[in-house]
Formats: C-alpha cells, structure tokens, sequence
C-alpha cells in the first residue's frame, strides 16, 4: 500500500513539477524562518540557565522614581547585614569589565573583559574549575583566575598554576583556571579580587553609588522581608541623619532629594527582565525576541495557508483518482491516510531545505545579531519535532478531509467542477494572507520611516572630522600626592604636542563618550528642587569645537579664573526642571559646594537619538578635580584635507609619546554615533527581508489559486467570448473576487499593525506620529501586486482557443 502511495506522490509530483517544489520551497522559507527565531530565542533564554544558584542568587537594584533604575548599591550595609540569619553570601564587584594590559615572558596581552570582585565571586557564579579550588580561587588580592582560552593565551600548553604575570607594577599569581558551562551574566575572561579600597573608601559614605552588589539568600522566598530591611536600614542611617543635618523632617527630605527605593531581582531574569541596565554581557532585548517569534510565526502561518488552499485547490485534478480509489473498495480513512503520507513527504523534504537555508544563512544571522549561534541541543530537535508534528496536522488533515468527502458519482461524471465544497475555506485563507502581507508592507514602512526619522534628527553636535581616540590613565598615574592634577597635566601636554600635527585643528576632552559611556551623575539643588543631572566635566573649548550651541549666558572662558573654581553651565532640560526664566549668575547648591551658572547649553543627543536627554550639569575639569579620572576619550578635530596621513601622524606621535603598549584605537565620532541605533536600523533591514518573502509566498499562492480558479472556468470563458465578450469585460470578471478579497484582508490587518507599531514606537523618547500614509501606500502597493498577479494570469485565459473547450460541446 505505501509502495503504491509513493508511486502515485511520484506521479503527480512530476505533473506539477513546479508548483510542487515552489509550495515546498514556501512552506521551507517559512519554517526557516521559525528556526532561525527559535534559536534566537533558545540563546537568550539560555543564560544563567546552566547556574544552580541562579533563583538563590539576587542583585540590588536601587530605584528613583521616573523609570530611573541604578545597579549600583552602597558598601555601606555590611555590618547592619552581618548576622542576618536569610543571607548565605554577600559580594560587592565593580559591575563593569576593564581592559588592563598584562605582561609575561616579554608577551604584552590585553584581558578584554577582566572582572574585579570579591573572593566569594565563584560561589555565585560556579564556573567549572579545571584546575585550582573554587573556594580558595580569589583568597589573595594578589591572585587571578583565568578563563582556559585566556591561560592558553598566556601560557599555551603550559601549566598555568603558580604562574606570575605583570600589571603595572603588581604582580599577580595564576591560582585557577576555569571554563563557562553556558551563557552567563557575567562572562569575564579572567577575575581579580581587587575590591578592597574601593570599600575602604566608600564604607561610611551612604551616597557613594559605585559598586554591584549581590546577595545569596538560603530561601529565595524571603526578598520581600530583606527588601524592607534594605529599606529600613537606608530610611535610617541616610535619609534621617542627613534631614537633621538640613534641619527638615525626612519627609521633606524625600521630597527634595527623591525617595530610594531598594529591590532584589534573581540573577535568572537579569539578562531579559531586568529593571537595571543590563549585565557586563549586556541587556537582552525581550521585546525585539518577541518580534523575532510573532513575525517568524506569522510567515510559517502564511506558508501553511498556501500549502492547504494549494492542496485543496489541486484536488480538482485528483477528482477522479479519488472517485475511482473508492469505487474499487478505499475508505474515507485510507483516502485521508494516503493524502497524510503525502503532506508528511512534503513537510520532511521541506524541513530538509529549510534546515540546509538555516545552515547556509548563518554566518549573516549571526552577523545581524552579533552572537555565535548553532544549531545543536535536544532542546531544538525537540522543537523541530514539534513543528513537524504542528506542520502535518495544520496543513495535511483539512486537505485530507476534504478530498475524501469527495462524492464518487458527481467526480466520475465529470461535475466536480461546479462543487462549491471547500471555496470558502480556500477564500478565507486567502483573505488572511492579504491581511499578513498588509500588515507587513505597513509595518515595513513604519519603521523604515522612523529610523529615517532618527537618522535625520538633529542630534545638536557635529562630528564631522572629529575623532575619538581611546586614552588609558595608568594605574600609576592615579597614586601619589595630587595626583588628580598629574592626570590633568600630562593631557595637556599630549593635547599641545597633537595641536602640532600637521592636519589637526583643535583637541578637547570630556568625562563623557558621545554614543554612551557616561555613568556619572549627582544631584544639584535650586530653591528647593533637587535635580539629579548627568555630570559632564569638560576641557576648554570642548562644547565650541562641537559645535554644540548655547542658548543663554557664555561658554566656559581660558581667560576667567573663576571657571576653573565656581562655575558651572546647565542644559536646556535641567533649566525646565530649575523652573527659571533667567538663571544666568543664579547659585546652585552641588554637595557641599555653590557653583554660578555662567551659561545654558542647547540640548543634545549625547546617548542616541532614541533616549530621551537627561538633565546635564557642565563644568571645568579643575571646578571638580575627582572627575579627571573619567578622561577616556581625547577628542581631535582634522582638516579636510590629508586626513589619513594626520592620522598616521597622530599614530606614530601616539605610540611613541603617550603609550606603546595599548594599541592605537580611534574612531570618527559621527560613524559611532550611528550605531547607537543600530539595533533599530537592523529591526529595519529584518521586517524589509521579511516583507519580502512574505509578499513572495502570498503572490505565488494568490498566482496558484488564481490559475486553478480561472481554469474550472475555462468553459465559462470560451462561451462567454463566443457570445462575443470583450477582453476588459471578461479581466474585471475574473479579478473582481480577487481585489474584493485584498480590501477585506487589508480592513482586517488595520487595527493590528496600528497598536502594535505603536507600541514599537514607545521605545522611542523622538518618535513619528502614525499617519495615514503608511496605510495608503501598503493598501496601493497590495492591490497593485493583486492586480498584476491576477490580471495577468487572466489575460493569458482570454487569449486562449475557443474551440479547444467547446469543440465537445
């Protein structure tokens, strides 16, 4: 019976030997791309995954009102928490990855994500040891533990244990070697125990938010009663003490400076549902996941409603065949078993495609996400399973059905053609196609049209000709007596010796990097409104050499003493939250200290053009010494002309003057800019390559259904043309249905693709307003496809032989 089925599949495949292979390649595309949305979505739900203490372990978070969430906690709790009876652990890290330069046997090597924490990292996050004790790992300051891709590095096929390598002028002693199970938070090629001083510093100053903070509960079902604790403890021996200090309640307090809000999230959410900033590794985007899957799913929806109004479109040809199968003796059930077999041939050859499309398309899918996907785990073949089983009984059973309720008499006479059995079916999928394909080719342009928009925005700076070019401050710079002034004196050396290089214009630096980079911030307070702004030290002539306007006051003067000491300029959105018309001369309270604001700088999109531009307080470096620390950037503005010999100019100064070690790392600062939305500009590119195949598989469907509609009525058409129909009469005849079903489809997709762009576009502080256009421009392009498709598969039955329908008539 089997051997029978494949020879009769065999047949008619080579009787429809492209409409086969192209429904097979559509249903292919569409479950392609649901692999490729599973394993985006399988990799991101992965992380931490692999940790057992990832629902013991949770992160301190501090919130301030105003979707405003720090990660970054004080040191101040350890005592209070000491002998807490619900906290296993505690650890403190600088919750960012540095990139010393280390040196051994005359190799000099650069750890990329280096990670400082306390000696209890290893206990949060259990990596699998090669070599060395988890426990004791990160007992010394002096010790390291090393990724094994990193001691290979280091040390090729040498043991690395007991090894000393150099920074600087410390000496640190290999103690462990460790290799990532999996995806993780923390990711970091090699861990230091250097946190210390850092603590020692900061441990009686509760305002001091510079550190990550993490906690290991015994019952992770205890966060609410340590939360409240946090809480109580800062409500205590903050907000109380430092009311009394001012002489207001801590009420008042609270409404001046803003309340603290502390919170407990599990390391298991951090990486998708964080309400911080992310991780190291960084934040992964939920919401551009679930675009990824509903898209994905939406295709495969679509390829499998062309595979079923194909197949029930096709059974007219097979009419007879079926009616004669039941006259020699089949069931319904053999009938629908034998059209089964054939949809599970169909689905096995198309998950083959679709894998081998996967497989050839990863190198750009992975380039598009920027991550290392494979395809591999149990977790995806049992995914790929269930799509198999969800594909046959979608697209196979309806068309199964279908085609054994035949009636044997009507078939074998011939009468078949004027059943109405299954038309509606086929037209309501096809109708939902039109819908797909509208909600597409609308969304398409929406969000073309709104990373146009912020492509387009004026950003308020210009960084024509400007580049940035990385700067380390060693770790000697910053010890020794006045040191903060050492740091400042050396750059403007290296700013007067680049100012004479041939090619270069002007040389400014900043406590900030244009595209992001800057995490500083402190609150200001003006006739009792408490602002917490963006602190942006900045050199002399920085903001002009910007091109960056101001519209009040003055910029910053070389030839003013008191704006190296007192004083201080405020952009346009700190001025709205000041609530003054003319702050010029005014006197705000910065900490301890009274700063005049001599200036407003016009505001600009220092992060991206999709955020929204915080409050920003600007003073010179000298005004607040602390933040010459933060120089990382050195800002150098070129002639336009021989910009690529200045540059190897500024190389060669730069290796031989400023630093040998590090390598020379640049980058023109309106090419960085534009990847701070790149992930939009790629959220783009994907629903324009989706678009396109989604239009692709619903033409060719409407083109397959259009020819076997048009070909039941072949006969209709010879007798309405010897009756002596016109051509344009017989096309608006044929295609009617067709453009009737297109309008339907495109009503049903409008409310759809209006809320949920909409809610795209709330990621966007500068966003475009939905108009009326987009949906003008996706109903036109749609009808024209119709219209193109059906119209001339139309023309061709109108210029067919009457007599080669007729001549039995």
């Amino acid at each position: 019976m089997v051997k029978n089925w494949i020879r009769i599949f065999i047949y008619n495949l080579k009787q429809n030997k492209l409409f086969s292979f192209l429904n097979a390649l559509g249903l292919a595309i569409g479950i392609a791309g649901l692999i490729f949305a599973l394993l985006y979505w399988n990799d991101e739900q992965s992380y931490d995954a692999w940790n057992p203490e990832k629902d013991n372990v949770f992160q301190v978070l501090i919130e301030r009102g105003d979707d405003i969430t720090w990660t970054y906690a004080p040191v101040t709790f350890e005592p209070f928490l000491r002998n807490d009876s619900d906290i296993e652990k505690m650890m403190y890290c600088k919750y960012w990855y540095e990139s010393p330069l280390y040196k051994y046997n005359g190799k000099k090597i650069i750890i990329q994500k280096l990670f400082n924490a306390q000696k209890t990292f290893f206990e949060f996050f259990p990596f699998e040891f090669i070599q060395g004790n988890i426990k004791t790992a990160l007992q010394n300051e002096n010790s390291i533990a090393m990724s094994q891709k990193t001691a290979t590095l280091f040390f090729g096929d040498e043991n690395p244990i007991g090894k000393q390598i150099q920074y600087e002028n410390e000496i640190l002693t290999v103690t462990a070697v460790y290799k990532i199970p999996g995806n993780s938070s923390i990711a970091p090629d090699a861990v230091v125990n250097n946190m210390k001083a850092r603590l020692d510093a900061d441990k009686e100053q509760w305002g001091n938010l510079n550190n990550g903070w993490f906690i290991k509960l015994k019952d992770p079902s205890k966060t609410t009663e340590l939360t409240a604790k946090l809480n109580a403890i800062y409500y205590e021996n903050n907000t109380v003490k430092e009311a009394k200090k001012e002489g207001i309640t801590a009420k008042d307090y609270e409404s001046k400076y803003g309340h603290i809000n502390f919170i407990l999230e599990p390391l298991s959410i951090s990486r998708l549902h964080s309400k911080g900033q992310g991780s190291p590794e960084g934040k992964g985007n939920y919401q551009f996941l679930l675009i990824m899957l509903g898209l994905s799913v939406l295709i495969l929806i679509l390829s499998i409603f062309n595979y079923v109004n194909l197949a029930t479109a096709n059974a007219i040809r097979r009419a007879k065949e079926v009616g004669v199968r039941k006259i020699v003796g089949a069931s319904k059930r053999d009938i629908v078993k034998q059209f089964l077999f054939e949809t599970i041939i169909i689905v096995l050859i198309s998950i083959f495609l679709a894998l081998v499309i996967v497989e050839l398309s990863m190198p750009y899918y992975n380039e598009f996400l920027d991550k290392e996907l494979v395809i591999y785990g149990s977790q995806f073949y049992g995914q790929i399973i269930l799509i198999f089983i969800i594909t046959i009984i979608s697209a196979g059973i309806l068309p199964a059905i279908y085609v054994s309720n035949f009636e044997t008499l009507k078939v074998l006479k011939g009468n078949f053609g004027r059943n109405k059995s299954g038309v509606w079916l086929r037209n309501a999928m096809l109708i939902l196609q039109f819908a797909i394909a509208s909600f597409f080719i609308i969304g398409s342009y929406i969000v073309l049209e709104q990373v146009r928009y912020l492509g387009n925005k004026k950003l308020g700076f210009s960084g024509k000709q400007v580049v940035d070019i990385a700067y380390n401050i060693s770790q000697n710079d910053r010890t020794g007596h006045e040191y903060e002034q050492k740091i400042f004196n050396r750059y403007i050396t290296i700013k007067n010796e680049i100012l004479k290089i041939n090619g270069v214009e002007q040389v400014a630096t900043g406590a900030f990097r244009f595209g992001g980079g800057n995490d500083s911030s402190s609150s200001f307070a003006y006739k009792g409104i408490n602002i917490q702004a963006n602190d942006m030290a900045v050199d002399f002539g920085m903001l002009e050499m910007m091109k960056i306007e101001m519209t009040q006051g003055r910029y910053l003067n070389p030839k003013i003493a008191s704006d190296t000491i007192n004083s201080m300029m405020v952009n346009e959105t700190a001025l709205k939250m000041m609530k003054e018309k003319n702050p010029i001369g005014k006197i705000v309270d910065w900490g301890e200290n009274k700063y005049k604001i001599v200036g407003v700088v016009k505001d600009f999109s220092l992060y991206s053009p999709q955020r929204k531009v915080p409050p920003m307080v600007f003073f010179h470096f000298k005004t607040v010494s602390s933040m010459i620390e933060n120089i990382s950037d050195i800002f150098v503005k070129l002639e336009t002309k021989n910009t690529e010999q200045t540059i190897a100019d500024i190389q060669k100064f730069w290796i031989k003057n400023v630093d040998s070690d590090y390598p020379f790392q640049y980058d023109f600062i309106d090419k960085s800019y534009k990847r701070t939305y790149k992930e939009y500009v790629k959220q783009k590119n994907l629903f324009s390559l989706l678009n396109g195949i989604v239009i692709a598989i619903a033409l060719f469907g409407l083109l397959a259904l259009a020819s076997y509609s048009i070909e039941r009525r072949m006969k209709e058409i010879a007798i309405r043309k010897t009756l002596g129909a016109e051509t344009n009469v017989l096309l608006i005849e044929l295609s009617k249905q067709y453009v009737l079903y297109c309008i339907i489809g495109f009503l049903i997709a409008l409310y759809p693709v209006y809320y949920l762009l909409n809610k795209w576009l709330e990621n966007f502080a500068y966003r475009i307003e939905i108009s009326i256009y987009p949906f003008i421009i996706g109903f036109v392009a749609l009808l024209f496809l119709t219209l193109v498709v059906v119209l001339s598969r139309a023309y061709q039955a109108t210029r067919v032989d009457v007599l080669k329908y007729l001549k039995y008539e």
